[in-house]
C-alpha cells in the first residue's frame, strides 16, 4: 500500500484544527488564578491561498482574542493593507496574482508600519534568508503549531514601530544595513566591516557631528583603547573608498560628520 504525501498546508490545517479542539476543552476545565496581564489588542491580516488553512488560522487567533481578516491572493492583500492599519501581516509566499514576495517588497517600499510574518512550506536556509531580505520580520514553516504562531505574533506586536526606512539615504550616499551595501550616486562602494560600521553611525546622525569617542563606543568593542588612532585611520581609509569629492568632514575639536561634498581634506 503506497503512502500518500499530503501538502504542508493540509497537514498544518489539520494540526491547527486539532489544537483548537483541545484548547476549547482545556479552557472549560482550567480555573482562572492570577491571570497574566491582558495582551494589547492586535489586528492581523492573513494572506493565505489555501482556504482551509486560512480559516484554521483565523479560528485559532479568534480563540486568543486576536482580530484577523483573511484574503487569498496578493492583490487583495495590498487592497486591504491600503485601507486598514494592521499590526502584523501573516503572508504566504506562494500567493496567486501578486506573489507574497512582491507584496512584502511593496509593504516595505511604502513604509507601512505592519510587521510581516512569512509562511511557507520551504524550510531551506536559502529560502529563509531570501524571505528576510525581502523585509520579513519573522518566518514560520508549514506545518506549524498554533501556539507557536500566537507567541510569534505577540512578540511582533510588542516591538515598537520604527518609522526609519531600512535603507538610509543622505548626501548622495545609500546605505543598506541589511544587505551591508553602500552606493554613491548609484555606484557600489566596497567597504570593510569596520568602515561600514563607522559610516552607518555617521549616516544615522544625518549631518550631525559624531565625536571620535562616540564612534569608538558604537563601532568598536569595549576593549578599544580610548587613546587609539583607529578612528582617524578608519575615517581616512573610508574617505578614499567613497571617492572624490569627499563627503566626510572633520569638525575641529568635535568630531566628524557626513555632508555635501568637499573639494579636499576637511
Amino acid at each position: 500500500m503506497t503512502a500518500t504525501h499530503e501538502p504542508a498546508s493540509v497537514v498544518a490545517a489539520r494540526q491547527l484544527a486539532r489544537e483548537a479542539r483541545e484548547r476549547r476543552g482545556v479552557r472549560v476545565h482550567t480555573p482562572t488564578t492570577s491571570p497574566a496581564p491582558y495582551p494589547r489588542p492586535m489586528r492581523v491580516l492573513i494572506a493565505e491561498d489555501e482556504p482551509y488553512l486560512a480559516d484554521a488560522v483565523r479560528d485559532g487567533l479568534r480563540l486568543e482574542a486576536i482580530a484577523s481578516d483573511v484574503v487569498h491572493d496578493g492583490d487583495s492583500a495590498l487592497e486591504h493593507l491600503a485601507v486598514t492599519s494592521y499590526d502584523v501581516l501573516v503572508l504566504d509566499r506562494d500567493l496567486p496574482g501578486t506573489s507574497g514576495d512582491e507584496v512584502a517588497r511593496q509593504v516595505v517600499a511604502a513604509g507601512m508600519p505592519c510587521r510581516i510574518l512569512m509562511l511557507t512550506a520551504a524550510d531551506r536556509l536559502e529560502e529563509k534568508v531570501a524571505g528576510f531580505e525581502l523585509g520579513a520580520d519573522d518566518y514560520l514553516t508549514k506545518p506549524f503549531a498554533m501556539r507557536e504562531l500566537v507567541v510569534r505574533l505577540r512578540a511582533l506586536g510588542r516591538r515598537p514601530v520604527d518609522g526609519t526606512p531600512p535603507v538610509v539615504e543622505f548626501a548622495g550616499l545609500t546605505l543598506d544595513p541589511f544587505r551591508r551595501e553602500v552606493h554613491r550616486a548609484g555606484r557600489y562602494v566596497g567597504l570593510t566591516r569596520k568602515q561600514f560600521a563607522v559610516l552607518e553611525v555617521l549616516m544615522a546622525a544625518r549631518g550631525g557631528v559624531v565625536s571620535a569617542e562616540q564612534l569608538l563606543e558604537r563601532a568598536w568593542d569595549e576593549n578599544a583603547d580610548p587613546f587609539t588612532n583607529a578612528v582617524r585611520i578608519t575615517i581616512s581609509s573610508l574617505r578614499k573608498r567613497l571617492g572624490d569629492p569627499w563627503l566626510i568632514h572633520t569638525v575641529p575639536g568635535a568630531g566628524y560628520r557626513v555632508g555635501e561634498p568637499a573639494s579636499g581634506p576637511a
